[in-house]
């Protein structure tokens, strides 16, 4: 029984060990690649290691598109989502959770049910708004539709925040509290594993949104990281595979970084969600 079982535990985390190794292949040559001279690039067999090392395609980098302005571009907009995503979706999901009013779980269902509807559905009328605001090839128009939170965000920190004890709302109440003194002083601070969630998870998406960018913005000092790399693949400079390597490994770092200092907290987040409904 012992045999089999550590027989089991070596086949299981050598297949761990596969997937793991295919996963980060295509990033460890991202990063290789983006430190080689052209001539090292396409080579057969495939050179892995680059000799020698050179940070000429970072150097290029910077002379082909405006990354500095475009990173900050990204991580502003990015920011600015994640806050009123976490905002204005623990709100909601304190009202769906805490709050009784008539039609809640029917408005709930419906809420739910825009997670159904394909993002290319609302493109075109969402660009239709954007245009008659006014907001073309600024901020708010790619912060303003998803500012105001999002139906995933608000189902998962509703449920989280059905688990809650009712006992610890109900002594808020009695020593005076309103609604908005337990949301902020009781309910926020036993959800921070879920809010941790919802931010990384929102960071991720936002920081590599690419359509809607691409849609409402036109200039090069206004673009995002995701539509200023893509333009380097048809750019008139030709494709300059390493610049292009370059782009991608600093677009990909600070997510990198993200998760690594949150990982704990999305973990917990997880694990400790619950689905009472």
């Amino acid at each position: 029984m012992k045999t089999r079982r550590l027989v089991t535990s070596i086949l299981l985390h050598a297949v761990l060990l596969l997937g793991a190794f295919s996963a980060l292949l295509p990033f460890f040559w991202m990063v290789i690649t983006s430190l080689k001279v052209p001539e090292q690039m396409f080579v057969m067999p495939p050179q892995w290691l680059p000799e020698p090392v050179t940070f000429r395609n970072y150097e290029q980098l910077f002379t082909y598109i405006p990354f500095a302005r475009q990173f900050f571009n990204t991580l502003f907009v990015t920011v600015t989502i994640v806050a009123g995503q976490l905002l204005f979706s623990s709100m909601g999901a304190y009202a769906f959770a805490r709050l009784k009013f008539p039609g809640r779980e029917p408005l709930f269902l419906l809420f739910l049910a825009t997670l159904m509807v394909p993002s290319v559905v609302t493109l075109i009328p969402a660009f239709i708004l954007v245009r008659e605001f006014g907001w073309i090839n600024t901020y708010m128009a790619i912060i303003g539709p998803y500012f105001l939170g999002s139906a995933f965000a608000t189902f998962l920190l509703r449920q989280f925040m059905l688990t809650i004890p009712e006992e610890l709302e109900e002594a808020a109440k009695i020593d005076g509290a309103g609604h908005f003194t337990i949301f902020r002083a009781v309910i926020l601070p036993l959800v921070k594993p879920a809010l941790a969630v919802v931010g990384v998870f929102s960071f991720i998406y936002f920081w590599n949104d690419f359509l809607w960018p691409l849609v409402v913005i036109n200039s090069e000092a206004m673009k995002v990281l995701t539509v200023g790399i893509a333009t380097l693949a048809s750019s008139h400079y030709g494709t300059d595979w390493g610049v292009l390597m370059a782009g991608s490994v600093l677009t990909v770092l600070p997510l990198v970084i993200v998760f690594f200092l949150a990982q704990r907290q999305i973990v917990e987040g997880i694990a400790t969600t619950g689905l009472k409904g």
